[in-house]
């Protein structure tokens, strides 16, 4: 038969038991400023050693998730670590795009020698410029123009012989052959004089067929002269253009001659700048043009800023990564705070042009995996999942080994206009990303490509062991944040207060909490104040002046809470007993702060069907934990009181003046108390305060947050008066986690206030009721006179009363079996 729990009395804890204070005695030194620095974080040694298995390992697919609370120090010591590695690595060279002169759409990703990619784009610009300048002037030189003039009086010379033979010829025949504005024009010549028309039809027929017979021939002749003109032309152009590309290519072979001295050892330039040769020459007219343009108007554009004009961007060096030639060697440590995808993996801008959008390579920017490749890259991971089609991106950059350039409106077919399509730049680089659990648990779960390609984890802890050599690394740890950020010293009284604050976060006597993040705001904060006191070291009463400011800054939600209490607008009674009353115990959580309140649960009961409703989880209020607990109540009544009739008990329970959610199980001691006060008819104190999760069993669960419950009630029997009764009952397996203020722990030294560790729903309602709860006999029955005896008695009366009500036929199915 079920027993009510764990046998034996409720504890009254000690004053000394209330809270662990650190001895500075325990530390042999003056100030923290003869301590010797921490190279790396307490109490995450696990950790640290995936960290940096994750940044020696050179397999692509051992990329690291961080995972952990917020506050631990994951940032700082996650980038620390892979400085350190990456001091030990080769640095990576650069890398560039340039324009691809066989399909422009495709532009040419180049690697290249670390700290060469920024002295050949400026090169390149300077020879743009040059070509702008030598050019046009080399084709305004008296050389060009000698020569130039060569070749027209050559073709003009053979014009004119040519045409003078053919003239000649037909002079001799008797013929001439006249300009005219229509074209030539062919007429039989007589003693000089062209023949006219009527005279030439008077002459006789032989004679007017012999000229004829010449006109024909000359006709014929000046045709094949008009046929070879074309051809005599185009000998010409092939003449001139011959010579406009030896002096391009003597202009353009002098520019890169200075570009190939610095450059041509590299091969992958050296075979670009092939290209770019014949295309520079083959395109000369661009630097005429451009030079004909700098004479124009009184502004003259200078040949310095050719280099910008869109029409020479293909002769452009687009810098991906570029280093410094004198840039300290070792990889790159690079962390993105805005994880887009454009800032990732690199975007291709637009530019508008005559109300259209248009592209070239030169608009090609990088990401992050490209400064970061060859190292490491730190991202948070949360805000990679929230950047649209980042997450996307960044694992098939991890799984193809390569950084390709793919925009949304590219990918989805958007943006109707130019686009490019880059050639992708090889990926060798370490991604970290860094998030809590929560975030690591979903990403396992729902993402099968995550284990894949994170396969190390490095988890950081919340909290550490408190013992000596702890202390004695807290005090060291204190030693290196002080002088890394230049702050006073702390004395061995600063260390320890710092350490109960520490051990306070971690909510357990024997932990110090690895949360550092909001020790070290405190440790700056009590130096400010040193400071303005003009103390020369930190001591415990500028930390606790800290704590008790920071404490105030974000106290006012629960100030106001404590105010609506005294002015009973939240009814709250410390004083006397009430039937099916109880005060619970909550705990709010405001960012960083969190602060207890207590709570008026009442229990109503009545005959029914073996159904306890929680108001809470019918109007949506009540979490799952909360309901949870809620059923387990069910399950302790109807298999401790009465096994063998059935559960016959409407019940309800509610968190009164409660109009925000409640989740957790941590007030179902309270309830189940409230539940046993409402059937035995026994009324239950006020003074007293309950907090714990109970099991089927009866047997009391820890819960979280004691010390902010405890506080928070009692601030509130402060507010109304100590007595002396007043106290709080909590799980005897929380009495490790107590770390209470100062005031309240010298209230229990002063009887004023009592803390009281119970193992069993019996010794809170032993407490609560001032009556005994009862164990079943050896007979199978309670003693007379408990609580538990009482609650069996009521439980018994329901059931009977139900079968009888059942069986008058006023409720049922008509077989009499009993409905609800």
């Amino acid at each position: 038969m079920a027993q009510s729990g764990t046998s034996g009395q409720a504890t009254e804890l000690p004053a000394d038991a209330l809270r662990a204070v650190c001895d500075p005695g325990i530390f042999d030194f003056a100030t923290t400023a003869t301590l010797d620095p921490l190279p790396a974080l307490i109490g995450q040694e696990r950790a640290t050693e995936a960290i940096a298995l994750a940044a020696g390992m050179r397999h692509k697919r051992f990329n690291l998730f961080v995972a952990g609370p917020q506050g631990t120090g994951r940032h700082s010591a996650v980038l620390r670590m892979l400085e350190e590695e990456a001091a030990t690595r080769p640095a990576p060279g650069d890398w560039v795009h340039v324009y691809n002169f066989e399909n422009a759409d495709r532009p040419r990703a180049m690697a290249l020698p670390r700290g060469t990619a920024l002295g050949l784009r400026d090169a390149m610009q300077v020879l743009v410029d040059d070509l702008a300048n030598d050019i046009p002037a080399l084709f305004d030189s008296e050389e060009y123009q000698n020569r130039r003039t060569a070749i027209e009086q050559e073709f003009g010379g053979h014009h004119e012989v040519a045409f003078s033979e053919l003239n000649e010829k037909a002079r001799r025949r008797g013929v001439a052959i006249l300009r005219t504005p229509m074209g030539f024009a062919i007429a039989a010549v007589k003693d000089g004089e062209v023949i006219k028309p009527d005279a030439f039809s008077k002459l006789p027929e032989d004679e007017r067929k012999q000229i004829e017979a010449r006109v024909a021939e000359t006709q014929g002749e000046l045709e094949e002269f008009l046929k070879s003109v074309p051809q005599m032309e185009k000998s010409h152009r092939r003449a001139v253009g011959k010579l406009n590309a030896e002096m391009a290519e003597q202009a353009v072979d002098a520019a890169l001659t200075e570009v190939l001295r610095k450059f041509g050892r590299i091969d992958a330039v050296r075979d670009y700048l092939a290209e770019l040769r014949a295309d520079l020459i083959s395109n000369a007219t661009l630097f005429l043009k451009a030079g004909r343009q700098e004479d124009d108007g009184p502004f003259p554009v200078p040949a310095a800023k050719v280099h910008d004009d869109p029409a020479f961007h293909r002769y452009a060096v687009n810098v991906m990564v570029g280093h410094a030639p004198d840039e300290e060697g070792g990889a790159p440590v690079v962390t993105e705070a805005l994880p887009t995808l454009g800032n990732l993996t690199g975007r291709v801008e637009h530019m508008s042009s005559m109300g259209a959008l248009v592209t070239d390579f030169t608009l090609i920017r990088p990401g992050a995996l490209h400064r970061a490749n060859g190292g490491f890259l730190v991202l948070d991971a949360e805000r990679v999942l929230t950047e649209p089609f980042a997450w996307e991106a960044l694992k098939r950059c991890l799984e193809t080994g390569e950084i390709k350039i793919i925009s949304p409106a590219q990918r989805y077919s958007l943006l109707s206009t130019t686009t490019l399509e880059p050639d992708p730049i090889p990926l060798d680089a370490r991604v970290v990303l860094v998030g809590d659990r929560r975030l690591h648990m979903l990403l396992s779960t729902l993402d099968p490509e995550f284990g894949e390609l994170f396969k190390i984890t490095a988890d950081f802890d919340d909290d550490m062991a408190r013992d000596d050599e702890a202390l004695t690394l807290f005090a060291r740890m204190v030693a290196t944040v002080a002088g890394r950020e230049g702050l006073l010293p702390a004395t061995p009284e600063g260390v320890a207060a710092l350490v109960d604050f520490s051990t306070r976060e971690a909510d357990d006597q024997q932990k110090l909490s690895l949360r550092i993040s909001a020790i070290w705001d405190i440790l700056r904060e009590a130096d400010h104040l040193a400071r303005r006191a003009e103390a020369k070291a930190i001591e415990a009463e500028q930390v606790a002046a800290a704590i008790r400011a920071a404490r105030r800054r974000a106290s006012r939600v629960r100030d106001r809470i404590q105010e609506m209490i005294a002015r009973d607008t939240i009814m709250i009674s410390t004083r006397g007993a009430e039937l099916g009353q109880v005060n619970g115990l909550t705990v709010t959580g405001m960012r960083e702060h969190r602060f207890g309140a207590p709570v008026r649960i009442t229990a109503r009961v009545r005959m029914g069907a073996g159904k306890v409703v929680d108001i809470e989880r019918e109007v949506k209020l009540g979490g799952p934990i909360h309901s949870k607990g809620v059923l387990i109540l069910s399950g302790y009544l109807s298999t401790h009181y009465a096994p063998e009739m059935p559960l016959s008990l409407w019940a309800s329970l509610v968190f009164e003046q409660s109009y925000g959610g409640v989740d957790g199980d941590s007030a179902s001691v309270a309830e189940l108390c409230a539940l046993l006060s409402a059937l035995a008819g026994v009324p239950l104190s006020q003074s007293l305060a309950v907090t714990g999760s109970v099991n089927q069993q009866g047997e009391v669960q820890p819960v979280g947050g004691v010390n902010e419950k405890i506080e928070g009630f009692f601030d509130v029997c402060k507010a109304q008066g100590l007595t002396g009764r007043q106290g709080v009952l909590l799980p005897r397996r929380n009495a490790a986690n107590l770390m209470l203020r100062e005031d309240v722990v010298e209230a229990v030294r002063a009887g004023k206030f009592a803390i009281h560790a119970i193992s069993s729903v019996d010794q809170a309602i032993e407490l609560l009721t001032g009556l005994p709860a009862g164990r079943r006999a050896a007979n199978g029955q309670f003693p007379d006179g408990s609580v538990n005896a009482n609650v069996e008695a009521r439980l018994e009366d329901f059931a009977l009363a139900r079968r009888d009500f059942a069986g008058s036929g006023r409720d049922g199915d008509g077989n009499g079996n009993a409905t609800e």
